[in-house]
């Protein structure tokens, strides 16, 4: 690779719990990536927008709410919208494992459960980004 691989880290509505999140952003900093967390309260639009603007290989959201059966199919279309087709959407929270295959089904990305080991993050993150995109 010619450059680090960009991710978006976002929370996405209320969800006011982002220390997850910011653990997250700077393991994947401290893995060689280059990270752009948009911090609390995102609509799907702007972290669309945001991951458009920034030119992002992955898009990372962190939901704690309860609300992931919204924000991810939401997020999901409309970078389908955007041409965001190579662009990868993961995630972690709390997500029960029959809700995680559904989005997936979607289109959604592995997601992660908490106490995911952060290497086994960027080890996902790294190797989708080197067999999707091409820079």
């Amino acid at each position: 690779m010619n450059r680090p691989i960009r991710v978006l880290v976002a929370k996405v509505g209320l969800d006011g719990h982002d220390r997850g999140a910011k653990v997250i952003a700077t393991a994947l900093r401290d893995a060689g990536m280059e990270v752009i967390y948009t911090g609390l309260r995102q609509t799907p639009e702007m972290v669309v927008n945001a991951a458009l603007q920034e030119d992002v290989d992955a898009i990372g959201i962190s939901i704690l709410s309860g609300a992931h059966n919204t924000v991810f199919p939401k997020v999901i279309a409309l970078m389908k919208e955007k041409g965001l087709n190579d662009v990868l959407l993961t995630g972690g929270g709390i997500i029960p494992d029959e809700d995680m295959q559904s989005l997936h089904e979607l289109g959604v990305g592995k997601l992660f459960a908490p106490g995911t080991s952060v290497s086994v993050i960027s080890d996902y993150i790294r190797g989708w980004v080197q067999e999707h995109r091409s820079f």
